[in-house]
């Protein structure tokens, strides 16, 4: 317990910062001269830079305001600053509430890059994601800027995680599933883009999250899309394959040279079996994922992989694969009852993995004296 002049100072400390984040405030405030603002941005941004610093101006609604307001204005310095500020205060779940009362002014900065950030951080919680969503069909285009935006020379490293978090909601899934706009076929190519982890990552989650639409499956098996591919390609190493067993690969996956490297984060990996075995939840979609030789590629990837995660996953898959076929009744996984306790303890698990995971990420972060980009993962 505190000493009463332990006490005493810490009141005094805290009452003193208050007045510095009010007065920053002040400095962010419209009213203010534009030199002025730009300098409390720079302030704010060097201040979001720690989790005590963020957690600090997560709880001043006013200023996030001002510098949401400044985002969108004419001076470029000053708007930079505010919205990398943004950009890391948005992780914070205090910040979500004044950050989606300026949903609009933020909708309008799409599909820049920070913009993309900002929104990434705040469509981790559902009911965000949804609010971004309706913003965006309310505009007109729907998904259709951020997936132009894929066709850029160096998309957004962040537009993968936002687009990832937005098909976490069933309408987001139906936008990238949309046929007659080629959608999800724009996301394949980046399953192996290495000028971004973070990129890469966003879209392989948006892309498992799409396998969870079971009625799509065959389509996204078919030549029109074909999937499987794509989702392969990066499990796949160096190894080769006698002649018989090479003719049951796709062609993309015969004859790969002796320095081709697998995925290198484990967790990619992990999601990228994880879609693959969603794929197998239908009878048919078994039938096609097994006549692809997919247990060839999974049978050198068990040999070589050394994540404890990852492995489980791809056990978890060969086993579908090599395995009878369920019961009568049972030949839809995705549509079999889960009894409510074993769905919670699921769940538990996780969001207990996603939490480690992403504590270990801002150990890292911190270690390299890096603020943090955009949270990359909603599950």
């Amino acid at each position: 317990m505190l000493e009463a002049p332990a006490m005493a100072a810490a009141a005094v400390e805290e009452a003193a910062v208050g007045a510095a984040l009010a007065e920053l405030a002040e400095l962010l405030a419209p009213a203010a001269d534009e030199a002025v603002r730009a300098g409390a941005a720079e302030a704010a941004l060097a201040l979001s830079g720690d989790a005590a610093g963020r957690r600090l101006l997560a709880g001043r609604p006013e200023a996030l305001a001002a510098l949401a307001e400044l985002a969108v204005g004419p001076c470029p310095p000053a708007a930079r600053a505010a919205l990398s500020c943004l950009v890391n205060v948005s992780a914070e779940p205090a910040a979500r509430g004044p950050l989606l009362a300026a949903l609009p002014a933020l909708l309008g900065l799409l599909p820049g890059g920070p913009a993309c950030g900002v929104l990434a951080n705040l469509c981790r919680e559902r009911g965000a994601a949804r609010r971004v969503l309706r913003g965006l069909r309310e505009r007109g285009p729907g998904l259709e800027p951020l997936l132009q935006a894929l066709g850029e020379p160096r998309p957004p490293s962040q537009l993968g995680p936002l687009l990832c978090n937005l098909s976490q909601l069933p309408e987001g899934r139906r936008g990238l599933l949309d046929r007659s706009r080629c959608s999800v076929q724009r996301l394949l190519p980046f399953t192996q883009y290495r000028d971004s982890a973070v990129h890469r990552r966003g879209i392989v989650g948006a892309l498992r999250n799409c396998c969870f639409e079971y009625e799509d499956h065959e389509w996204l098996l078919s030549e029109e899309v074909d999937i499987l591919p794509f989702l392969l390609l990066p499990l796949a190493g160096p190894e080769e394959f006698p002649e018989d067993e090479m003719e049951r690969l796709p062609a993309d996956l015969q004859y790969l040279p002796q320095d081709r490297r697998r995925e290198e984060e484990p967790d990619i990996r992990k999601m990228l079996l994880e879609a693959i075995m969603l794929l197998t939840a239908t009878k048919a979609g078994r039938h096609v994922v097994r006549e692809k030789g997919t247990y060839l590629i999974l049978r050198e990837l068990h040999r070589w992989e050394r994540e404890p995660d990852v492995l489980a996953a791809c056990e978890k898959l060969i086993q579908v694969l090599i395995g009878d076929e369920p019961g009568v009744g049972m030949e839809n996984l995705l549509e079999v009852n889960v009894p409510e306790e074993v769905e919670q303890q699921l769940q538990r698990l996780d969001r207990e993995e996603e939490e480690r995971w992403q504590r270990e990420r801002e150990e890292r972060q911190e270690a390299q004296g890096s603020a943090p980009g955009p949270e990359e993962l909603s599950r």
